[in-house]
């Protein structure tokens, strides 16, 4: 059975009760709802049943444990070392060179280019680490969050060494699109088009620097931070509790910035060499229990307590990983991707090929949910389409990685930003709310720049 069009009926549901309610998983919840019911012709019994199968596939899937397992065990990772004073002590360093709004706001536009090892780490660590020192200067967390997501994906998409190159890389050897070039030869190639990755990039510190004016929700939430001193929304705070006083808990303490870098950065290097951040994370465990222990900042039985604590805090995440998860299924089983990439794709002017690559490539992903997934479904596709038309196989690459990128940065319901409203401590739908419209720049931005190039070069 093909649903055509109806497909995108639980993405807009979806939409509407994010934006509506301001809750994540209701909104999920009704979306899904929404499918299984389509699919099982308005039987709720089979519905449910449906849910079922959709929920045990999930479950059982290595994917679905590797990402739940990466993420568990991250937050074990950040509770060590804020227990440990890690997280202050690299707060109270920052302090003497962010000592303005402006100046804390660009440090951790850098430090997101920084760690680009990967997004799952880039969205965790950065979120983790800058967020005290964005409290003192009154930033919102919702501010906060745009700039680590608007870091977290797209650099590691403009990077040859990262977690993304390796991926897509190899999506564009299996796809026929090197130019005979070595894989990595070919990535570098294809850098240059990777035209919103770049952009999201810049757009970034002219936000801060308020060259493109502050508009929307976003500027609510940070006039709220700095007249009220308010960091969260009362959403947040319900969500995810008071902000804790991290300086009265060290108060008389001595507390050391290497005790969040040291373990960051065996995380970050055993991942570049093992090419595993589920090994580099249980590597940054034993680093914290080598360091912590002997400094006498916590016991045996005290760190494996904070283990288990850092778990707990992000139970309400790895939920919502789990229901996104779903919902990708509820999308293959509609024929999302089919429908809307045959829909788009059929007939299409070869100098507007990459401009329509990103477009639905990019509105598919936001709506879907999907983002590796849907790069290895859109690469076998455009790859033999794009060589048919005569177009650069490096655009089409950059035009592909460009649009999952985007849904990346945007999709409320993606890893990357249920990730980075974990660590700076918002909800998913707060993010759609007040990045989104943010997000739209580099978006339109680059459909200019990929039909201007699409032009040029066919």
């Amino acid at each position: 059975m093909t649903f055509g069009l109806w497909s995108l009926v639980p993405v807009v549901l979806i939409l509407i009760f994010a934006l509506w309610t301001k809750d994540t998983f209701v909104s999920l919840l009704v979306g899904i709802a929404a499918g299984f019911l389509m699919i099982s012709g308005g039987h709720p019994i089979q519905a449910f049943n449906g849910f079922m199968d959709a929920l045990y596939t999930v479950m059982t899937d290595s994917n679905t444990a590797w990402v739940l397992m990466i993420c568990a065990l991250f937050g074990s990772v950040i509770m060590l070392i804020n227990e440990s004073g890690g997280v202050l002590g690299f707060s109270h360093l920052a302090e003497k060179w962010l000592k303005t709004r402006n100046s804390t706001m660009i440090g951790t536009w850098i430090l997101g280019m920084i760690v680009f090892v990967d997004d799952y780490l880039n969205c965790l660590a950065v979120g983790a680490a800058v967020r005290k020192i964005a409290d003192k200067h009154r930033i919102s967390r919702e501010m906060i969050a745009f700039i680590v997501n608007a870091t977290g994906v797209t650099m590691c998409a403009i990077v040859p060494f990262s977690s993304w190159s390796a991926f897509m890389g190899g999506l564009m050897k299996k796809s026929d699109m090197l130019g005979g070039l070595s894989v990595t030869e070919a990535y570098i190639h294809t850098i240059p088009y990777v035209i919103y990755g770049w952009l999201a990039i810049l757009v970034v510190p002219l936000i801060c620097l308020k060259i493109i004016p502050l508009f929307g929700p976003m500027k609510a939430s940070e006039l709220r931070a700095l007249e009220t001193g308010e960091v969260q929304s009362p959403e947040a705070k319900a969500a995810h509790g008071e902000l804790p006083d991290e300086e009265l808990k060290f108060k008389d303490k001595k507390v050391s910035a290497w005790n969040f870098l040291i373990p960051i950065l065996v995380i970050a290097v055993l991942t570049v060499v093992m090419e595993d951040l589920l090994i580099g994370i249980f590597g940054g465990l034993l680093c914290c229990f080598i360091m912590y222990l002997p400094q006498k900042l916590m016991n045996v039985s005290g760190f494996f307590n904070n283990i288990l604590g850092g778990i707990t805090d992000l139970c309400s995440m790895l939920v919502i990983i789990i229901i996104s998860y779903v919902l990708i299924e509820v999308n293959g089983q509609l024929g999302l991707v089919d429908f809307v990439v045959n829909a788009a794709l059929d007939n299409v002017n070869p100098a507007l090929l990459p401009v329509t690559i990103f477009v639905v490539i990019g509105l598919l992903s936001f709506a879907s949910g999907t983002f590796w997934g849907l790069a290895a479904i859109a690469f076998p596709i455009v790859g033999p389409l794009g060589a048919a038309l005569g177009v650069s196989p490096f655009l089409c690459a950059g035009a592909v990685i460009s649009a999952v990128a985007f849904g990346g940065q945007i999709c409320m319901y993606s890893d990357t930003v249920i990730l980075t409203s974990a660590s700076t401590q918002i909800t998913n739908a707060e993010y759609l709310r007040t990045s989104g419209p943010l997000v739209l720049i580099p978006f339109v931005l680059a459909i200019i720049g990929f039909t201007a190039v699409g032009f040029i070069m066919v």
